[in-house]
């Protein structure tokens, strides 16, 4: 799988996780340069709190295009140490 934006490559990876139809790539597999903060956080009911991430590319700005949960709940452990993507950011 492969998430891009702008025409740039944000992650690819062969060990996505797909929850609730989101592919959850390793953090390992994102290209950092392209991510910057964000203190934007939401709440899910079985998953915990979302953190997110922004993105730059290219001189435009995502903002808090990426979350993810980095302290899940145990019903959603399988999401740790993972990213997801949204905010049309394209993923296939």
């Amino acid at each position: 799988m492969k998430a891009t934006w702008n025409g740039a490559v944000i992650a690819e990876s062969d060990d996505t996780v797909v929850v609730e139809g989101n592919h959850y790539f390793p953090e390992s597999s994102l290209n950092r340069q392209y991510l910057t903060f964000s203190n934007h956080r939401s709440g899910c009911s079985w998953k915990g709190q979302a953190h997110y991430y922004s993105l730059m590319v290219n001189g435009d700005m995502n903002e808090n295009a990426v979350w993810y949960y980095p302290e899940p709940s145990e019903a959603a452990a399988q999401i740790k140490g993972r990213v997801a993507f949204w905010k049309g950011v394209t993923v296939e």
